[in-house]
């Protein structure tokens, strides 16, 4: 039977990497989003819902959804994140800081939630959390989005814990940096932040890995691919880096 896939924020970036890697393994996908021309873009094959991933209401019903339509999930990957804002401890908005752990944290715990519930009858599962390697190490002038996707890691390790025995398996995908409009964004922010041009801020980026480079978005799919997979049946309650080795967190150039 084909795997039942769902991919919170999966209608661009690393989400739809990793849509199109399990829909192009024949597994049937359904993906969410907030941005309705990212979904409407959508390719034939991947059902896409408009729905906030902080949203319990909305959460709840989509769970709802899926149990109708599918009777149960095989694979939930809880990606769904933003940013949040870049800026010293001292100047953060309150504001900000709990509008980034609201999708980054609670989004992931909504998702996890939801698959339980789909998952435990059937005594089967996987859930994949992206977290970061920003979940790892840290990142200076990231301070909300740093402590959400160490939480995130956390979250995954107890979901492993209390699940595996039925069966449910769990673990975390950390992402370093990713080639795409997510990173340029990011890379301007904290290049204004310490007052340095953006283009030495990523070229720091990459010498800050053993491999010197940035990711792409497929070698994260990929690897979600395989931990879905029955080859990973025996990794579970991992943190798994996909960013080319870190070797300095915060590299200055």
């Amino acid at each position: 039977m084909a795997q039942r896939v769902l991919i919170t924020a999966g209608a661009s970036g690393i989400g739809l990497a990793m849509a199109h890697a399990f829909a192009a393994g024949g597994a049937s996908v359904r993906v969410t989003d907030v941005d309705q021309a990212a979904l409407a873009a959508l390719p034939d094959g991947i059902r896409g819902d408009r729905v906030d991933a902080s949203d319990e209401a909305a959460m709840d019903g989509l769970f709802s959804a899926i149990a109708t339509a599918w009777g149960g999930l095989d694979v939930l990957c809880a990606n769904a994140g933003i940013k949040g804002p870049t800026a010293p401890v001292a100047e953060m908005p309150m504001a900000e800081w709990h509008a980034c752990l609201s999708v980054n944290l609670d989004g992931a715990m909504l998702a996890a939630r939801g698959a339980a519930r789909l998952m435990l009858p059937q005594r089967s599962g996987v859930m994949l959390f992206t977290s970061s390697t920003s979940g790892l190490y840290g990142t200076p002038f990231r301070a909300p989005y740093s402590a959400a996707k160490w939480a995130v890691i956390g979250l995954m390790k107890t979901v492993a814990m209390e699940l595996g025995p039925q069966g449910i398996r769990a673990n975390a995908i950390c992402p370093g940096s990713v080639n795409g409009p997510r990173i340029d964004r990011v890379i301007e922010a904290e290049a204004q932040a310490k007052g340095m041009s953006p283009d030495a801020v990523r070229r720091g980026y990459a010498a800050g890995t053993a491999l010197g480079r940035l990711s792409d978005a497929q070698d994260v799919a990929a690897m979600a691919v395989f931990l879905a997979s029955p080859a990973a049946r025996m990794v579970s309650g991992q943190a798994i880096a996909v960013d080319g080795f870190t070797i300095n967190p915060d590299p200055q150039v």
